[in-house]
């Protein structure tokens, strides 16, 4: 394993600079440094890469730990910068990332720093183009289970909370990318990926900053912990340099802050304060607190010029001319909104002339300066108006006061929006009376599914559940799957198998109202599905690897995984695993409930709407039979939409095999056996088949199932996963073969399986095509669930055919060979059964 600490390489990389020399603090392009002054009486110096002091000034800290504060010209918190320069930099850093992870970015997760890096954190993201984003927050959420916590030893404010909505977002070993706007001494960093890799060791890590300021002793620490912890960590800087410190420079400091500390004006507004509507699309989280997706950035992305045409219409026309300024303000945490926003708001005032500026809010306390040669002309003091978990107390605006600017946008959540930031004393007042316009913008608060009801009532129209994973439910590993169903393990579900037969076929029920009694096979018939999992073991991963690398190709670079369970969950994992194995992707996979005759959960459609693009979602299944199922699929989700449900969902299924030629994207045609199909919850991590009934499930609930813990004792589901993934080194030569073909080919369904199964309906005397069960997969489950009447068996085709032919031994059933059959196998159960009717063994028959 490489556990090598890869230095930045120096290059500047930076996509803009621009400023002035005026009250906006912004250095690049001044007459004078805006480190000067501190330079020039503490005695600290600044050395390294050249254009170093273009990214940094340099201020005062009112904290005991640290007297100086390197001032980011680009960042957009201290001084206001054009956001295109803002947004820039962290793109160029995130491209950079990107090419150094090369495959390996598509897996990557990147997280950033509360609060000073959250913009920052988005804007590397975006980079990637792939990667979800998460930043770390000092506001807890009641309800909300903190994924990890770290402190910042130096910060004003130390402890940071990891609160994603998504408890498996961090779970995997992908990379995970670590953005700060700057590195001192690497202590936050190491607290941090010491916290994580505790919780969820990965293999890299990556580092991104504006400036690398760390000492060489600071970097070799990280370069220890690295090797301590067998990973490998780079390291990528827009520019890289050292801080002196003379000896005494906190006494120093604290002296000058002491000298020079005024107390904040209060001066009266004289300025308008409206409030101007967004039009925020519903459900978009407002930024990266509990996590932002690559769905969220693309919603976002489609919204905003409308948004900052809303804006823009909203300020008036001295707002507006040529050579008017503008500052969009966002609050602490919040970021990236306001930013995207003023980037979009330049694109649509720019050609006017208008310049835009964007910074926001701090809760760091900060000695303002008002001399050319400091980085902190001005400070605005109000008090905190989102209540925060560490009580009332002061936050600061820097570099407006002065500035000169025509109108403020001020962006802040709902959460936010508080009588405080209203008050005479508050943030929007100490706006107003430096600029004759203010503008208010709120962006609704984002608040996790489960708390969304209670929280923001009429916002939804139900609380959504939240994904169950493993082990709490499942034998499956949490990340391998989250399952969108309901726990019903406490519920007395199991019916013998004839009187479930009697009342589905005489119409009292309906079969996702019960369950059967789980078989339990006997040893014999345990080792026949050992013996098929290792002779199709091979065969089973080159049809996963084939059917992923389509769907990769065809339908998303990184789509999401919704496998029907529960057949196709085992299904799902697997493709989950070629993707990590073939291209480093860290697919999501969700497993839900589909129900002939009843369509799909709605409710977990609107969830993956919730937190994915619908147009990345394939649905996954094992094999397909006659194709009910994919035209159930389809059926459902156009009714779906049609009751106003998120459009884009595509119904086509992804399967294994297709011998029933009812979809274009598979893996193979041939029925052949898949060995998960030999048995039930056991090579399905101990889930039940689904359950959909009215006094169970209600309309916003998910479709229940039950959790099989008694017996664990006898699951093979990991071992079925294992046996097949260790082939997938051995088939990827034959996999590329295969899939050149099919995308080559004409994989045009035929419907020849539903034709087939209409054959044999008719000539059998059944006519009801849902009692003829085709291909191997479907007969097995007749013997497993249902009474079968007879099995229909292709001639020559024993090696798919042991486990099917012990069942109907066992059962009585009687086997007949047909020479012309389309499928390895059919499954008769004959409609005119009638509940105890019984042959000679005493087995239930048909009459």
């Amino acid at each position: 394993m490489n556990n090598a600490v890869n230095g930045t390489d120096g290059t500047p990389g930076t996509p803009g600079r621009g400023g002035a020399d005026r009250a906006d603090g912004a250095g690049a392009g001044a007459a004078v440094w805006s480190g000067s002054w501190v330079a020039e009486r503490l005695g600290v110096g600044l050395t390294g890469d050249p254009g170093l002091t273009d990214l940094l000034g340099m201020a005062l800290r009112r904290n005991p730990r640290r007297a100086h504060l390197l001032v980011s010209h680009v960042l957009g918190k201290h001084v206001p910068q054009r956001p295109s320069v803002v947004y820039g930099h962290g793109l160029a850093l995130g491209r950079r990332v990107r090419d150094l992870l090369g495959p390996e970015a598509a897996a990557a997760i990147v997280l950033g720093y509360a609060e000073t890096a959250t913009g920052l954190g988005h804007a590397v993201a975006d980079g990637l183009a792939v990667a979800p984003c998460l930043h770390s927050t000092r506001r807890p959420v009641p309800g909300v289970a903190a994924a990890g916590g770290f402190e910042e030893s130096h910060s004003h404010a130390t402890s940071h909370l990891l609160l994603p909505e998504d408890p498996a977002l961090l779970v995997g070993d992908g990379p995970l990318v670590l953005v700060d706007d700057e590195f001192s001494t690497g202590n936050t960093v190491l607290n941090t990926i010491r916290d994580l890799h505790e919780r969820y060791p990965r293999r890299r890590y990556v580092i991104v900053a504006l400036v690398d300021m760390r000492s060489p002793a600071d970097a070799g620490r990280l370069a220890e912990f690295a090797r301590e912890i067998e990973a490998r960590v780079d390291l990528i800087a827009t520019a890289s340099g050292t801080v002196r410190l003379p000896d005494g420079v906190l006494e120093k400091g604290q002296e000058l802050v002491a000298r020079h500390e005024t107390p904040p004006r209060d001066d009266a507004p004289y300025g308008r304060i409206e409030r101007t509507g967004l039009d925020w699309p519903r459900g978009l989280p407002d930024g990266g607190r509990h996590g932002f997706t690559p769905a969220h950035r693309a919603r976002l992305d489609a919204a905003l010029p409308a948004m900052a045409a809303r804006i823009a219409a909203a300020l008036p026309a001295d707002a507006r001319r040529d050579g008017a300024r503008v500052l969009v303000l966002g609050s602490e945490e919040l970021m990236y909104t306001p930013l995207r926003l003023a980037a979009a708001l330049e694109d649509t005032l720019g050609a006017a002339g208008t310049e835009v500026r964007f910074s926001t809010t701090t809760r760091s306390p900060v000695l303002a300066v008002d001399d050319p040669g400091y980085a902190i002309r001005s400070r605005l003091v109000f008090p905190a108006h989102d209540d925060p978990a560490d009580g009332p107390g002061d936050r600061y605006a820097y570099n407006v006061a002065g500035a000169g600017f025509d109108a403020v946008v001020a962006v802040v959540d709902s959460v936010g929006d508080t009588p405080a930031l209203h008050a005479p004393d508050g943030l929007l007042a100490r706006l107003a009376a430096h600029t004759p316009h203010v503008r208010l913008a709120v962006v609704p608060s984002y608040v996790p599914e489960p708390l969304y009801a209670a929280a923001l009532p009429g916002e939804r129209p139900a609380m959504l559940p939240e994904p169950l994973r493993g082990p709490a439910f499942s034998s499956y590993a949490p990340d391998e799957v989250g399952w969108l169903l309901q726990d019903l393990s406490d519920v007395t579900l199991e019916a013998p198998t004839e009187e479930r037969e009697e009342a589905i076929q005489s119409g009292g029920a309906h079969y996702a109202e019960s369950l059967p009694v789980e078989y339990q096979p006997t040893e014999q018939y345990q080792a026949l599905f050992h013996q098929a999992l290792d002779e199709s073991a091979a065969r089973l991963a080159r049809a996963v690897g084939a059917v992923t690398e389509i769907v990769i190709a065809e339908r998303s670079p990184r789509p999401v995984l919704v496998s029907l369970a529960r057949a196709g969950t085992p299904v799902g994992v697997l493709m989950r695993r070629w993707a990590a194995h073939r291209h480093g992707l860290d697919l999501p996979h969700y497993a839900v409930s589909i129900v002939r005759g009843r369509g799909i959960d709605a409710t977990a459609l609107r969830w993956l709407a919730a937190h994915h693009d619908p147009r990345d979602v394939v649905f996954v299944d094992g094999w397909t039979g006659k194709g009910a199922i994919t035209r159930e699929l389809a059926a459902a989700v156009e009714e779906f939409e049609a009751a106003g449900g998120a459009p884009g969902f595509d119904p086509e299924i992804a399967v294994l095999a297709d011998p029933g030629s009812c979809v274009r994207t598979y893996g193979t045609r041939e029925d052949f056996l898949i060995p998960s199909a030999c048995l039930n919850s056991t090579v399905s991590g101990l889930i039940s088949r689904t359950v959909l009934r009215a006094d169970l499930v209600g309309p916003d609930d998910f479709h229940g199932a039950k959790f099989y813990r008694e017996l664990a004792g006898a699951d093979v589901s990991v071992a079925f996963l294992d046996a097949v993934f260790a082939r997938f080194p051995e088939v990827e030569a034959d996999v590329d073969e295969t899939v050149k073909e099919l995308l080559a080919g004409d994989r045009a369904p035929t419907w020849a399986g539903w034709a087939a199964v209409e054959r044999i309906s008719e000539e059998y005397g059944i006519h009801d095509v849902n009692l003829v069960k085709p291909g191997v997969g479907e007969t097995t489950r007749v013997l497993l669930r249902r009474v079968p009447w007879k099995i229909l068996a292709k001639s020559g085709a024993d090696a798919d055919l042991k486990h099917v032919r012990l069942l109907a031994e066992q059962r009585g059933v009687p086997v007949e060979e047909v020479d012309d059959l389309p499928y390895t196998c059919v499954g008769l159960i004959h409609p005119r059964f009638t509940r105890g009717a019984t042959g000679a063994d005493g087995k239930a028959v048909a009459v």
